[in-house]
């Protein structure tokens, strides 16, 4: 009878680098949010945008988002806010959907958080 043990131990060695790579694909998260404060004249909002509607192009995010609502007139857009996830960690989620209307924004910055950020509903 011939050992087998070292040559599977040595075929999982081969292929252990090929599964974890594969398994850091599968892992990624989905398409990154990036979060914008729209600051009118009522309120600010902290609202989430993905790459679909950022629009293409190289420039700033914020700019392509402003870009767009310059172009458009008004966005529909998820307002973020902190909540406790089902593991009762705070993350930023989306609370609801909003329109952003052009003449209503005084200005779009950027906007930081510790968080994490859900994806968009």
């Amino acid at each position: 009878m011939t050992n087998t043990f070292p040559r599977r131990a040595a075929l999982a060695l081969v292929l252990l680098p090929a599964a974890l790579a594969v398994r850091g694909v599968r892992a990624q998260a989905p398409v990154p949010v990036q979060l914008f404060k729209v600051v009118s004249p009522r309120d600010e909002v902290i609202v989430g945008a993905d790459a679909a509607q950022l629009g293409a192009g190289t420039g700033p995010a914020v700019e392509r988002l402003a870009a767009q609502l310059a172009a458009k007139g008004q966005l529909t857009l998820w307002q973020y806010a902190s909540h406790k996830d089902a593991s009762g960690a705070l993350v930023q989620a989306p609370l609801r959907q909003i329109v952003v209307f052009r003449n209503e924004a005084l200005r779009l910055e950027p906007y930081a958080t510790p968080l994490p950020i859900q994806p968009l509903k």
